[in-house]
């Protein structure tokens, strides 16, 4: 047979019963305080500003 509960006293509500915070849920956030997420700083260049073509010609050409 399942366990029956006590029923809440007339004082539901008080201030040291520590279920009471649980009674009611937070106001909900609103979209406006929201954080808005962006893009992170663009890659690298991969050639770091070389041109790996000129090198090339340059290491082959003599």
């Amino acid at each position: 047979m399942p366990e029956e509960r006590p029923a809440a006293p007339s004082g539901a509500e008080d201030a040291n019963d520590p279920r009471s915070r649980y009674r009611t849920l937070p106001e909900p956030v609103r979209i406006a305080d929201t954080v808005e997420s962006h893009d992170p700083l663009p890659a690298p260049d991969p050639t770091t500003g070389r041109d790996p073509e000129r090198d090339f010609v340059l290491r082959n050409a003599g």
